[in-house]
């Protein structure tokens, strides 16, 4: 490999090392790969897209790019098939159509396995080094993902852990602030912050014993990952609560975001346990309230459920807003009692 080569290559890995967020590193994998194609081979590189597997069975496509990319519905039914099978074998492949596009296929697994996905490029080039060196750099780049997880995600559910959360919900309120000076900006989004948790988890562990328990536990959380959206982010706090962090377009929408879960909770039955229910808080994000203050509302909210009758969701604003809830402005903090 030529010396200006293996320095762009080196140069890429680094940049990719410094991001933590998965989603962020997913749009920096992509870039590297097009800029080390286009530094290599000079070609133009028509797109880069990570279409992820969603379950064994169901290829569920997502594009992760922030930049407008065409529906899975209009991919062609074969250049689908090519996807299965390359995830399947786990090999790169290249797909030609009709000999005027090259589309070059890389398999992406994770441990956590709903990230698993295929890597499509759309380029023409034929180059065995340079296809050898983006191999290399998904092999980098899953392992790195793999000491991120261990540090990142809890050991039981594979969700991300509380130690994550402070950053997590950090960087959303920096670029809240940000957009907050930003008045005319059209493309501001809505944040909320939910906290789950099981109804009666404690009957559940003392009927069936901690092993039933953590296999809820373990069920639940599979069913909240494919009930969300990739770009949501979900953490277990420990026991049998759970947090989330959810970006809408509007504020109406976080009802049909946590809807989605409740019903498809509503329909599943858990092994020996039979049905479960849930209890939901959640408050709307705001760059000039503290994290453990948004905490502490869901908080609020989730105890005003638990207290109603459980299995319901409330959102702390409104229960302030009818008067269930109170809030005190002292010297500047709010004072939650």
């Amino acid at each position: 490999m030529p010396d200006l080569l293996i320095n762009h290559f080196l140069q890429g890995l680094v940049a990719l090392t410094k991001e933590r967020d998965l989603h962020e590193l997913e749009q920096m994998l992509k870039q590297t790969i097009a800029g080390l194609i286009t530094f290599t081979s000079k070609v133009e590189v028509k797109s880069v897209e990570l279409y992820r597997l969603k379950d064994i069975s169901t290829l569920f496509f997502s594009t992760v790019s922030k930049e407008s990319q065409p529906p899975a519905s209009a991919l062609s039914p074969a250049l689908c098939q090519q996807l299965l099978d390359c995830y399947s074998s786990a090999k790169y492949s290249v797909y030609e159509v009709n000999g005027n596009k090259s589309y070059h296929l890389y398999p992406l697994k994770h441990e956590i396995a709903h990230n698993n996905a295929v890597i499509l490029v759309h380029a023409e080039f034929d180059n065995q080094q340079l296809s050898e060196s983006i191999c290399t750099i998904l092999d980098i780049y899953q392992n790195y993902i793999g000491l991120l997880n261990d540090n990142e995600r809890d050991t039981l559910t594979g969700l991300l852990n509380r130690k994550t959360f402070d950053q997590k919900i950090g960087k959303i309120l920096s670029n809240l602030s940000q957009e907050n000076k930003r008045k005319n900006d059209k493309n501001i989004q809505f944040y909320f912050l939910a906290i789950f948790d099981i109804d009666h988890f404690k009957k559940v562990n003392d009927q069936y014993g901690h092993l039933i328990g953590d296999e809820v536990l373990l069920l639940l959380s599979q069913l909240m990952t494919k009930s969300f959206r990739d770009s949501d982010y979900l953490f277990r706090f420990g026991g049998e609560e759970f947090v989330g962090l959810f970006g809408c377009a509007n504020e109406a929408d976080i009802n049909l975001v946590l809807e989605r879960l409740t019903n498809k909770l509503h329909d599943y039955n858990f092994p020996q346990v039979g049905k479960v229910t849930l209890s939901i808080g959640y408050t709307k994000l705001a760059p000039d309230v503290t994290p453990s203050q948004l905490v502490d509302r869901a908080d609020l909210a989730l105890y005003y459920a638990k207290n109603n009758g459980r299995n319901q969701m409330h959102l702390y604003e409104k229960l302030v807003e009818q008067g269930h809830l109170k809030e005190e402005i002292i010297e500047g903090e709010i004072d939650l009692f």
